[in-house]
Protein backbone atom coordinates (compact mmCIF):
# COMPACT_ATOMS: atom_id res chain seq x y z
CA UNK A 1 0.00 0.00 0.00
CA UNK A 2 3.10 2.33 0.50
CA UNK A 3 3.91 1.93 -2.74
CA UNK A 4 0.79 2.95 -4.04
CA UNK A 5 0.23 6.16 -1.78
CA UNK A 6 4.29 6.77 -2.85
CA UNK A 7 3.06 6.54 -6.51
CA UNK A 8 0.53 8.75 -6.83
CA UNK A 9 2.08 11.53 -4.61
CA UNK A 10 3.51 13.36 -7.86
CA UNK A 11 1.28 14.93 -9.74
CA UNK A 12 2.47 13.89 -13.04
CA UNK A 13 1.52 9.90 -11.83
CA UNK A 14 -1.80 10.89 -10.43
CA UNK A 15 -2.21 13.22 -14.31
CA UNK A 16 -1.19 10.01 -16.08
CA UNK A 17 -3.81 7.75 -14.23
CA UNK A 18 -6.20 10.52 -15.64
CA UNK A 19 -5.27 9.90 -18.76
CA UNK A 20 -5.30 5.99 -18.91
CA UNK A 21 -8.58 5.99 -17.10
CA UNK A 22 -9.99 6.89 -21.07
CA UNK A 23 -8.14 4.00 -22.21
CA UNK A 24 -4.36 2.66 -22.87
CA UNK A 25 -1.77 4.87 -24.85
CA UNK A 26 1.55 4.60 -25.72
CA UNK A 27 4.37 5.86 -23.93
CA UNK A 28 4.58 8.66 -26.75
CA UNK A 29 1.17 9.86 -26.52
CA UNK A 30 1.43 10.52 -22.85
CA UNK A 31 5.07 11.47 -22.78
CA UNK A 32 3.87 14.18 -25.44
CA UNK A 33 1.27 15.72 -23.23
CA UNK A 34 4.49 16.60 -20.68
CA UNK A 35 7.05 18.95 -20.76
CA UNK A 36 9.54 16.75 -19.09
CA UNK A 37 12.89 14.95 -20.66
CA UNK A 38 11.66 10.94 -21.38
CA UNK A 39 14.18 9.96 -18.87
CA UNK A 40 11.86 11.84 -16.52
CA UNK A 41 9.08 10.13 -17.69
CA UNK A 42 10.40 6.58 -18.15
CA UNK A 43 10.72 7.47 -14.05
CA UNK A 44 7.16 8.03 -13.46
CA UNK A 45 5.97 5.33 -15.44
CA UNK A 46 8.76 2.79 -13.51
CA UNK A 47 6.92 4.03 -10.39
CA UNK A 48 3.56 3.73 -11.58
CA UNK A 49 4.49 -0.30 -12.75
CA UNK A 50 6.21 -0.50 -9.18
CA UNK A 51 3.41 0.21 -7.34
CA UNK A 52 1.28 -1.80 -9.49
CA UNK A 53 -1.17 0.76 -11.03
CA UNK A 54 -0.24 0.42 -14.66
CA UNK A 55 0.89 -2.66 -16.60
CA UNK A 56 2.91 -1.75 -19.75
CA UNK A 57 2.96 -4.21 -23.00
CA UNK A 58 5.59 -4.15 -25.78
CA UNK A 59 3.55 -3.99 -29.31
CA UNK A 60 6.68 -3.79 -31.42
CA UNK A 61 8.85 -1.21 -30.59
CA UNK A 62 6.27 0.91 -29.55
CA UNK A 63 4.80 0.76 -25.38
CA UNK A 64 1.33 0.89 -24.58
CA UNK A 65 0.20 1.52 -20.68
CA UNK A 66 -2.74 1.25 -19.27
CA UNK A 67 -4.29 1.36 -15.88
CA UNK A 68 -4.51 -1.75 -13.46
CA UNK A 69 -7.74 -1.14 -11.63
CA UNK A 70 -7.60 -4.12 -9.86
CA UNK A 71 -4.52 -2.72 -7.85
CA UNK A 72 -6.33 0.92 -6.84
CA UNK A 73 -9.74 -1.19 -6.02
CA UNK A 74 -7.12 -3.66 -3.45
CA UNK A 75 -5.81 -0.32 -2.21
CA UNK A 76 -8.80 1.39 -1.73
CA UNK A 77 -10.53 -1.30 0.23
CA UNK A 78 -7.52 -1.93 2.07
CA UNK A 79 -7.38 1.91 3.39
CA UNK A 80 -11.04 1.80 3.94
CA UNK A 81 -11.05 -1.25 6.20
CA UNK A 82 -8.03 0.62 8.02
CA UNK A 83 -10.15 3.52 8.65
CA UNK A 84 -13.09 2.02 9.37
CA UNK A 85 -11.82 0.46 12.68
CA UNK A 86 -9.79 -2.35 12.05
CA UNK A 87 -6.04 -2.50 13.87
CA UNK A 88 -3.04 -3.32 11.77
CA UNK A 89 -3.21 -6.90 12.66
CA UNK A 90 -7.23 -6.77 11.27
CA UNK A 91 -8.91 -6.83 14.82
CA UNK A 92 -12.11 -4.63 14.95
CA UNK A 93 -12.20 -2.26 17.70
Amino acid sequence: MNAVFEALAHPTRRAILEMLKKGSKSAGEIADAFEVSKPTMSGHFAKLKEAGLIQADQQGTTIIYSINLSTLEEVLLGFMGRIGGSDEKGDTK
